[in-house]
């Protein structure tokens, strides 16, 4: 039974989430693939005040109503049974109770839900003992590759495209990752 640890916002919800929120909140014009950075404060040149002002008021709002990810549903129903499903994301704690509500209104499986309240995933990462973990974020997912020795499965998105190492894997969707976490797991065990 693998560990799998698995980010939420852009991982399991729908990368494009944001989208009409920043244009109807900034009267923008953006589409998904302008967003060309993680750090939207550049993307839409404000402060870096003015954007956590913006999160603290927007964020309980768009992750309550975050869509799910293509296929994630399917693919963590499959391997719920088979693995432990471990979600540790950069949320802040005082979005736990809207977090639990998502997850059981998305009827979606989860063995432990861990809100870091920061990027730096990679103590929860050891402390969990997380087999491969799953991420969209480009630095997170190189940090916790190399770090802890274990491959990362890395959503593609367009905030994510600077090369990557060896032992990131690069996916478009979950199917694409339960295939090759499937090839991976089954190699191992033989």
């Amino acid at each position: 039974m693998l560990r799998l640890g698995i980010d939420i916002d852009g991982t399991i919800t729908d990368p494009k989430t944001f989208v009409p929120y920043l244009n109807k909140s900034f009267n923008k014009t953006l589409t998904y693939e302008d967003l060309k950075q993680y750090d939207l404060t550049k993307v839409l040149q404000i402060s870096e005040a003015d954007f956590i002002t913006w999160m603290d008021e927007n964020e309980p709002i768009i992750y309550k109503d975050s869509p799910l990810a293509l296929h994630a549903k399917t693919v963590l129903d499959e391997w719920k049974d088979q693995h432990q499903l471990l979600f540790i994301s950069a949320r802040r704690e005082h979005l736990l109770d809207i977090t639990y509500n998502w997850f059981k209104e998305n009827e979606l499986f989860y063995h432990h839900i861990e809100l870091i309240g920061s990027h730096n995933k990679l103590e929860a990462v050891k402390k969990n003992n997380i087999s491969i973990f799953f991420e969209d974020k480009h630095d997170n997912a190189c940090m916790i590759c190399e770090e802890h020795q274990i491959p990362v499965i890395l959503f593609n998105t367009p905030y994510n495209q600077d090369p990557i190492p060896k032992g990131v894997i690069r996916v478009n969707h979950w199917l694409e990752a339960k295939d090759w976490v499937n090839q991976w797991y089954e190699a191992k065990v033989l």
